[in-house]
């Protein structure tokens, strides 16, 4: 398979016709037709769940004010289907403390990736808890721009093999395409990020199962200064980590993230995603 570009058609939500087509040029490392081959397979069985899964977009009290109305919504529909008492909920975007409780409601009652429970509409309202408590933390960490394509119900089976760590970069590229994470947990970065009291010890999750889920990212960062919180987290909580039989060596292989694709032209592109978030299709060439 000789597959050298990723095709992104972007619509506007209210007119599916106003599209414009983006290309990225894909990585030539081992790891992308493994990928493609997730992809590939997923668009025969399934569709994007939500082709407007973009962040960063609009004035920042514009994302305050609909994250904070989504989670808590949410929340309601969780708390109902269950039938549990969620007794918080989000007023401040800054409150990460309330993100980490909501976050341990969708870890216990979903499930991780081989322990999830028989009810798709639950899981659903679940799933969506996740990805607000995700969006609320991107919008109080600075609403960087990014889209996200995840394929709901798509089963996360495949591995990561060892060699495949080597392409991870701790980086982040304007317009650069990354493998998402799909595990139902946290990675040490995101620890070191969240501070989380709640987290039970097997949702500690490092980066290992993939699937065709992939975000594009768009803005430039270096990084340096996460990933030195990172490391100085794990040296305080080495023992925990060692207990679950990892050492530094293990976990800083998979800091960052695998980039599989960069923009060709990124000129005016924030001005053209601005009336057009939704993907409407995902090709290769």
């Amino acid at each position: 398979m000789d597959l050298k570009y990723l095709h992104i058609e972007y619509a506007a939500p209210a007119n599916l016709s106003d599209t414009i087509t983006v290309d990225y040029q894909l990585r030539q490392h081992s790891f992308v037709p493994k990928w493609i081959n997730c992809v590939l397979r997923a668009q025969q069985q399934y569709p994007i769940d939500d082709p407007a899964r973009f962040y960063g977009f609009g004035t920042w009290e514009e994302q305050v004010a609909s994250s904070l109305q989504a989670i808590n919504q949410c929340a309601d529909a969780v708390e109902k289907g269950l039938q549990i008492s969620i007794d918080r909920r989000l007023t401040d975007i800054n409150d990460q403390d309330t993100l980490n409780y909501l976050h341990h409601i969708f870890e216990v009652h979903h499930g991780l990736l081989d322990q999830q429970i028989d009810n798709s509409e639950l899981n659903q309202h679940l799933c969506n808890l996740n990805i607000l408590v995700h969006r609320c933390e991107s919008v109080q960490r600075g609403a960087k721009p990014r889209h996200v394509v995840t394929y709901f119900g798509l089963p996360k089976e495949q591995q990561l093999a060892d060699e495949d760590y080597k392409y991870f970069e701790t980086k982040t590229q304007f317009g650069t395409v990354y493998l998402n994470y799909v595990e139902i947990g946290k990675t040490l970065e995101d620890l070191a990020h969240d501070n989380d009291q709640y987290i039970n010890d097997n949702a500690f999750r490092p980066f290992k199962n993939y699937s065709a889920d992939f975000v594009v990212r768009l803005w430039d960062d270096d990084n340096i200064d996460h990933q030195w919180r990172t490391q100085q987290y794990y040296i305080r909580q080495q023992e925990f980590f060692n207990q679950q039989g990892y050492s530094w060596q293990d976990l800083s292989k998979s800091l960052g993230s695998l980039p599989l694709a960069d923009i060709v032209n990124k000129k005016n592109l924030l001005d053209r995603l601005q009336t057009r978030q939704w993907v409407k299709s995902v090709k290769f060439s």
